[in-house]
């Protein structure tokens, strides 16, 4: 680890250079559940005394700003005295809203600056102190297989804590470390922090709520990662079954994936083509966009696949709408892309089409997952497949949610247009509902090319009902 990092320099000031035991290495879905619950416990106490209100010290890891994490933020400041948070430039904080506010300081942290490797949340309020320090490994430290192409599998060396003493140094070092970028908000934090040490007759926290939040928030992304290898097992399982038939390991390997998918369709009881739909449309889109052959291939195989991370999902994914779905459920619909790409990159040969998956969650404007791609950043392929899944999801039941016409889940596609979705995009979808409208031409409910494991699966399938 650097010397220069938070963390080290916490150990070098901590008694005997030691750190609590929940120092260790953490994986960033891990770190993510932690600063939401710290994170959490400020929204929930935004009727607190104004005096009460906590001083929050932030640094984002290099990378894209979220756009859903500026929102966040925007919430956040409402609730405190004084928000600092620390960015690279292109970060797009200095844009958003929150960055305007009064209470909200922003830190252009230079890329040479070990700072980017970091991610820091220090809360500084009378009644508490809580932190979640960490620093993402280096390259080297990532060896033998080097830095994770699958942003959930990135590793940092981190703790959280309640200790007091602790959390009072960090923000000291902290603070010093963003010195040199603008003194004057340095003596500012250091003001504010002693006003907040001197601050009397406000109860203490009673934190054993925080605690219980984190331990839920950690929980769920335990089953997560339970889930993953879950998963993998059951790939394990399928291409073995593959491995009778073939003797390609390839052939195996996608017939399992291909498998997979058709499982998670058949999950789905009010959609249990959607794999096949999407694949279909999307492919047409891509072909009235001129796209080359390959990339229509690609394109194709990823809208059959594009579902495969919920193959361990709890069942209300499949019978509720999002807004319906408990936070469980609820992490797996919104890492399913991730959760997917995870689980392609067992096929290194799969690539682009895993590429594909893995952003088909990005949003025009920045504010999608897994990394705040925006506009033409996004592959045209996952935007393509971003849009299409969700015009596709409209036009079947799911929950108390019915059916959309084509027309009306055309509009609710236009009214995200520019945010989350391509307008040129969105364009060429509304050609296409118009021309089937006027029986000028039909939606494909199959791409013109099947696997032949999804066409075997799908006769048996058919003949099994007749």
């Amino acid at each position: 680890m650097n010397p220069e990092a938070t963390l080290n320099q916490l150990k070098e000031a901590s008694p005997e250079g030691k750190l609590p035991s929940s120092y260790g290495v953490y994986f960033k879905n891990t770190l993510v559940a932690l600063c939401h619950a710290l994170e959490d416990h400020i929204l929930q106490t935004c009727n607190i005394q104004p005096e009460a209100k906590p001083l929050v010290l932030v640094t984002f890891q290099q990378g894209k700003w979220y756009l859903q994490e500026a929102d966040r933020y925007q919430e956040i400041a409402q609730s405190s005295r004084h928000i600092v948070i620390g960015a690279v430039p292109d970060s797009g904080l200095s844009t958003h809203p929150t960055s305007k506010l009064e209470n909200v300081s922003l830190v252009n942290l230079e890329t040479t600056d070990s700072l980017v490797n970091e991610w820091n949340l220090i809360i500084l309020a009378p009644t508490y102190k809580a932190m979640v320090l960490c620093h993402e490994l280096s390259e080297d430290e990532y060896l033998p297989h080097g830095k994770p192409t699958v942003d959930i599998e990135r590793k940092f060396y981190g703790l959280w804590t309640f200790d007091r003493n602790l959390v009072a140094k960090a923000a000291e070092i902290l603070t010093e470390r963003c010195r040199p970028y603008n003194p004057a908000l340095a003596d500012t934090i250091q003001k504010q922090h002693q006003e907040i040490l001197k601050t009397e007759g406000v109860a203490p926290t009673d934190m054993s709520d925080v605690v219980s939040r984190i331990v839920s928030y950690l929980q769920t992304t335990q089953e997560q990662m339970i889930a993953i290898n879950r998963q993998t097992r059951e790939l394990w399982e399928l291409e073995g079954q593959a491995l009778r038939v073939s003797r390609n390991l390839n052939a195996n390997k996608l017939q399992a994936f291909l498998r997979m998918a058709q499982k998670v369709d058949e999950q789905d009881e009010t959609n249990p083509i959607a794999s096949l739909q999407v694949a279909a449309l999307s492919e047409t889109l891509g072909q009235m966009l001129d796209l080359p052959t390959l990339k229509l291939r690609r394109l194709r195989l990823a809208g059959l696949l594009f579902r495969v991370g919920l193959v361990s999902a709890p069942k209300e994914v499949f019978t509720k709408t999002p807004d319906e779905l408990d936070d469980k459920s609820l992490n797996f619909w919104q890492e399913k892309s991730v959760l997917g790409a995870q689980l392609l990159a067992a096929m290194p040969e799969l690539a682009p089409v895993t590429k594909i998956i893995a952003h088909h969650l990005e949003y025009w404007d920045g504010s999608g997952k897994p990394d705040g791609l925006r506009a033409e950043e996004i592959p045209i392929e996952s935007r393509i497949l971003s849009l299409v899944s969700y015009f596709q999801e409209l036009t079947q039941p799911r929950g108390k949610r019915a059916a959309l016409s084509l027309g009306e889940a055309l509009e609710k596609c236009s009214d995200r247009s520019g945010t989350y979705f391509d307008p040129t995009l969105v364009e060429t979808l509304s050609n296409v509902i118009r021309l089937t409208e006027m029986g000028l031409m039909e939606l494909p409910e199959r791409p013109r090319q099947l696997p032949n494991v999804w066409l075997e699966e799908a006769i048996s399938a058919k003949a099994s009902v007749h």
